[in-house]
This record gives structure tokens, C-alpha cells and sequence, in this order.
């Protein structure tokens, strides 16, 4: 019986998949707006496949990203942990990339080359990105196999830095090899999100370090069941602002530090990112008072399908809620009590969904023009 809900599901899955193959506008898709300057491109640079310890041939997995609407992925397999070698030998490891470029091909998705460099701690895992082959990282020595990557003009971040497996308090903790290979420029972003969890150890990290902050689904098995996708949820992916729509557009928005994590309604950034993305995200569209009276209608529209969570840090009320409000994807209306007719003032909000620093959410301000 579980056997026959399995394949339904997966049939269900990939019906799912074939009604919109040629389209990114599913309602499921992750929508952000583009900032000034930057195209806004949603990228999930860790995956898995069968071909180290996932449980998907690749193709799927470029299935799964055209249906969130994602503009770049990594098949970032394990060099040297492979479970399934004995069923699936491949003496090659960029046998993954290979199949699912062969499968994007007709598709607007950006598959980039990237290997997970998988050693104990330290310096625990490590994806290096942006590879030209992952055949020459097979070297044994935990330094080497950095410069190597480097060599190759690779993009290198740290894996799921607060993994218990490698660390016990769960809290990520810089070791003096880590140090060492930001010294030397072997080492440029973290994971601050892996999969299911956040670490603030880690986004302290990048800050102090000045290294890019990641965020990842670390996906093995199903996007869809592994982040229960049927019932509103997400992959988390990092967002990165890139001058082009292209793999070398992503790979100097990444050295540059120009990203912000997306993961479970939640946004995490440097704050310089963070604000603008908050605010193309959320457009004022009209601001009315209601007939003669001094309480005025704003409608809001949230062009992203996340959820918004404000505190009201000004100086005014509202009629129709409390200081905590819920902006919701698509329409939005605030009734604000003003006391008298202003034709113009600053509305501000701390964006309590959205962190900057530990225990730190961004105030956002937008200025109320009144018709």
C-alpha cells in the first residue's frame, strides 16, 4: 500500500510538473521584484542526487527548480562520499551537471557546476562553485583540495557551519583552519540556513568576516515532501543581485556579497540588500481618505508570495488592526487614523520577518503621498 501512495504521489508530481514544463508562473513559485540596479535571481546552489547520497536522478531536480521558479541550481555532489557507487559507478563526477544541463537545456535555468568538498571537522564540508572539474578536487589533502578550487575560479562557502553531526551545541564556531582559509581567500560565503536550520553563530560569522551569506536547501530526497510544498511551504534559497542573468552575473553578485536569504517566510541579509528588496517587495498604490472622515485607506500590494510581518514603529494608529500586522501576498489595505488631513508623512515598520544581525530586524520606512 505505502508503494502504490509513493508512485501516486510522484505521478501527481510530475503531472503536475508537465502542465507548466515551459513556464516559471505557477502559483508555488518563489517571486521576488528585481532592486534598483540588480536583477533579483533566486538560486538553491547545494542539491543532491543519486549520484553521491540523494535519491532523485538529476533531471528531476531541474524539474523541481523550473516549478518553484528558481533561476539557477548546483548539483553540488560529495567528492568523496558515495553510497551508491556500487549501483551507479561513475569514474567522472561532473556525470550529474552533465545530465541536468542536458535536461535545462530548452529551459530558462542556469545549471552551474559545483562539487561539496566533504571532510571531517575542520573543516567539515565546504560546496565549491562555479568549477570547471570536479574530477581534479579528488585530492587528499584538506588545504590542497581548497587552492585547487580556487585554481579553478571557484566560489567556495561553507556547509551547515552548526551541524550537529560536527558540532554537538549546534552553534557554528570559527576553528583556526577556518581562519586560515578566509586569510588566504579560500574561503568566501557561509550557510546561514541549511535545509531546516538557521544559525545566528553563522550570520555573525559572515558579518565579522566579511563573507557572503548563504542559504540552502541541502536537498536529498523530494523538494516537494522534504519542505511540505503542498501546504504553502518553501525550499530556502538565497537571492542574489546580480548586474546580468547569467552564470557570471551570479558568480560576481556572490563575491560581492550581494545576497539575501529567503527560508521558512523569513528574509536574512546584510541591510543594504535587505531594505530594497523589502521595499520593491511591498508598493504603495493609492492612499484615500474615507469620505470626510480623518482616517485614511492605503492599499498596498506585496508582489512577492511571502508574508510580511510589520510592527508599527510611528506615530499613528489604524483603524482596522492592531500595531502587528500581516501583509499578505497580492492586496492589501491599512486604515490609518491620522487625527487630521495630512497630505503627505513618513510611515515606518519594523520588519519583524527579516533579520540583518542577531536579534535585529531592518526598520523600513515609506513615505504616504495623499490623493
Amino acid at each position: 500500500m505505502k508503494t502504490a501512495v509513493t508512485v501516486l504521489s510522484f505521478f501527481i508530481f510530475l503531472q503536475g510538473f508537465s502542465q507548466a514544463s515551459h513556464s516559471h508562473a505557477l502559483e508555488r513559485s518563489i517571486r521576488f521584484p528585481d532592486i534598483p540596479g540588480f536583477y533579483t535571481l533566486k538560486c538553491d546552489l547545494h542539491e543532491h542526487t543519486v549520484f553521491s547520497d540523494g535519491k532523485v536522478w538529476p533531471d528531476i531536480r531541474v524539474m523541481e527548480a523550473l516549478m518553484d521558479g528558481l533561476d539557477a541550481i548546483s548539483l553540488t555532489e560529495h567528492l568523496e562520499y558515495q553510497p551508491h557507487k556500487a549501483d551507479i559507478p561513475h569514474p567522472d563526477r561532473n556525470r550529474s551537471y552533465e545530465i541536468a544541463l542536458k535536461e535545462a537545456k530548452d529551459h530558462d535555468l542556469i545549471i552551474i557546476r559545483g562539487s561539496e568538498i566533504t571532510r571531517k571537522m575542520p573543516p567539515g564540508h565546504c560546496n565549491a562553485v562555479f568549477i570547471q572539474d570536479a574530477n581534479k578536487l579528488l585530492v587528499d589533502d584538506s588545504i590542497a583540495v581548497f587552492r585547487e578550487a580556487q585554481k579553478q575560479g571557484a566560489f567556495v562557502f561553507w556547509n551547515h557551519p552548526n551541524w550537529m553531526s560536527q558540532r554537538k551545541d549546534g552553534m557554528a564556531t570559527l576553528t583556526d583552519m577556518h581562519q586560515f582559509l578566509i586569510r588566504e581567500q579560500l574561503l568566501d560565503g557561509i550557510e546561514v540556513v541549511n535545509e531546516h536550520t538557521y544559525s545566528d553563530e553563522a550570520l555573525q560569522i559572515a558579518l565579522d568576516n566579511n563573507l557572503t551569506i548563504m542559504g540552502t536547501s541541502d536537498i536529498h530526497g523530494l523538494i516537494d515532501w522534504e519542505f511540505s510544498v503542498p501546504k504553502g511551504g518553501h525550499r530556502p534559497v538565497t537571492l542574489v543581485f546580480a548586474k546580468e542573468k547569467t552564470e557570471k552575473g551570479i558568480k560576481e553578485g556572490l563575491m560581492n556579497r550581494r545576497t539575501v536569504v529567503f527560508f521558512k517566510n523569513t528574509l536574512i541579509g546584510r541591510k543594504e540588500f535587505l531594505v530594497p528588496v523589502i521595499r520593491e517587495s511591498l508598493i504603495i498604490k493609492s492612499a484615500n481618505y474615507i469620505g470626510n472622515t480623518n482616517v485614511l485607506s492605503v492599499v498596498v500590494e506585496n508582489k512577492t508570495n511571502a508574508e510580511f510581518i510589520l510592527m508599527n514603529r510611528g506615530s499613528f494608529t489604524f483603524h482596522n488592526s492592531q500595531d502587528i500586522i500581516t501583509v499578505v501576498p497580492g492586496v492589501n489595505i491599512l486604515e490609518i487614523k491620522t487625527k487630521d488631513r495630512l497630505s503627505s508623512f513618513q510611515l515606518p515598520f519594523e520588519v519583524l520577518n527579516a533579520v540583518e544581525a542577531p536579534a535585529k530586524h531592518p526598520v523600513v520606512s515609506w513615505e504616504l503621498l495623499t490623493e
